[in-house]
């Protein structure tokens, strides 16, 4: 998604068909809202729990830090020129070409694999109801009919989002309400033990030392990822001066409550020890409180919350693919709409990577998700580098005179990018170091040398494409 894409200066609002400037206050906030609650949350929880007992909680904390100082960078980045390329765009400016065309298609894989994770999780999620049926089975009839909703219209997407992320926010309340009433009230067959003290008498409070710990952060920062997805609609925003910096700034309330918030009064709720692997902490809970109607209803919302992740994810990628065919780094025909105004070739050939996750369903079902929410990971924190990097090169910019001052300026300037730059790429070590998701980094170094030689055989076909271009600004609102 070019700045030229959406409402440039040479272009009237609304030049480009298929993209709108009809995202208003209430469906950003929710967007934003819905992009931070996910599968990561409802099911990775599960297996993180298991590895680091209640340190858990410390270790969303400190990755939800990190994720509001990148989303800050971006902030300030989207303030100084809103452009629903966002990040590439920013990564094209400020680093070159290159990056920004590397970012483009790195960010398309990350919603490709996303969405294999979100089929994954769907399908674990009916294995509660129906344990007989095969997961890879219940991961193709999800794709297809997305598939076919992706292709319909993207109108309603902002509506739908909406009250998709709706229903994951009142799901979320519903459950922290309700076990607060069972620490405070002691009602459900869980009354008796639900203690705070369930947070440490359970060989302490990093059960496993602070090692272990500390490796759960890969499946944490997973869980994160699509909290950036609000930057992709600053373009289509009708006021993204206002909407964009109280999307931003209600971050930490909504780690707070929905991250930290749920998985402390679940953890006090039910002892650390309950929780396992593919299983959903939230379900989990509501099945030992002793509800099991809850913990379907539950279950229910987690599937509706992996649908509607994948179904975003559908739609992030049709649109990549499109920019990157308007920017000349993809195909032409992936510029080209349907009659029903979607990007239908890039929707068709996004659905049919996806499909592998199908595959790995089939092959390894037990070890699909942590693959590629692994590959997701890697890829989401390449995407939050340069959004960091980017926003480092801005700052040095407007301290320069080279540039303006956004009206949304990050706090610190650009220290906390540097704290955040160092963190990611811990987390990289971290990824590295642990045998079962290494394996995504040896994807990422592959994924590298195709985009590479991709990059070489634009450079000798068409050189205009690599040239270094002057950014043009947008009319927003």
């Amino acid at each position: 998604m070019t700045s030229a894409q959406v409402g440039t200066d040479n272009a009237p609002d609304g030049a480009e068909e298929g993209y709108e400037r009809g995202l208003g206050s209430r469906q950003v906030q929710m967007i934003a809202i819905g992009g931070a609650i996910g599968v990561g949350l409802f099911l990775g929880a599960g297996a993180n729990i298991a590895k680091a007992g209640p340190s858990l909680i410390f270790m969303y904390a400190l990755a939800g830090v990190i994720i509001f100082f990148i989303m800050r960078a971006l902030g300030e980045l989207l303030l100084y020129r809103p452009v629903s390329g966002s990040f590439a765009e920013y990564s094209r400016e400020f680093l070159g070409p290159f990056f920004g065309y590397f970012t483009a298609w790195t960010y398309w894989l990350m919603w490709v694999v996303t969405g294999m994770a979100e089929l994954t999780a769907a399908a674990i999620y009916v294995h509660y109801w129906f344990p007989r049926v095969p997961q890879w089975t219940t991961a193709l009839v999800f794709l297809v009919i997305l598939f076919g909703v992706n292709l319909i219209s993207v109108k309603l997407f902002g509506e739908l989002e909406f009250w998709f992320s709706m229903v994951k926010v009142t799901a979320l309340i519903g459950m922290i309400v309700i076990g607060l009433g069972v620490l405070t009230f002691g009602f459900s067959a869980a009354g008796d033990t639900a203690s705070v003290a369930n947070l440490w008498q359970f060989d302490g409070f990093f059960p496993k030392g602070v090692g272990s710990s500390l490796m759960t952060l890969q499946g944490v920062m997973f869980a994160y990822l699509a909290v950036e997805l609000v930057g992709v609609t600053a373009g289509e925003s009708e006021n993204p001066e206002k909407t964009l910096p109280k999307a931003i700034n209600t971050l930490p309330w909504r780690i707070a409550l929905f991250y930290v918030g749920a998985l402390t009064v679940i953890l006090c709720v039910v002892k650390w020890t309950e929780f396992a692997d593919g299983v959903s902490p939230f379900v989990k809970a509501f099945a030992l409180i002793g509800i099991p109607a809850g913990a379907g209803i539950v279950n229910f919302v987690v599937l509706t919350a992996a649908l509607s992740s994948c179904n975003s994810g559908m739609y992030s990628t049709g649109r990549m693919l499109r920019t990157l065919a308007d920017n000349g780094e993809a195909p032409r025909a992936f510029s080209k709409l349907s009659a029903s105004k979607t990007p239908a070739l890039g929707i068709t050939v996004s659905v049919a990577f996806m499909g592998i996750g199908v595959v790995l369903n089939y092959i390894v079902p037990e070890k699909a998700f942590g693959y590629v929410t692994s590959v997701a990971t890697a890829a989401g924190i390449w995407t939050w580098l340069m959004i960091l990097i980017s926003h480092v090169l801005y700052r040095r910019a407007v301290v320069a005179g080279r540039l303006p001052a956004s009206s949304f300026p990050a706090p610190g300037g650009a220290v906390c990018s540097y704290i955040a730059i160092v963190f990611l790429l811990f987390v990289t070590g971290l990824i590295a170091y642990d045998a079962d998701s290494r394996v995504c980094l040896y994807v990422m170094a592959g994924w590298a040398v195709v985009l590479g030689i991709g990059w070489a055989i634009l450079s000798a076909s068409n050189p205009e494409v690599t040239r270094r271009r002057e950014p043009e600004l947008e009319k927003v609102g």
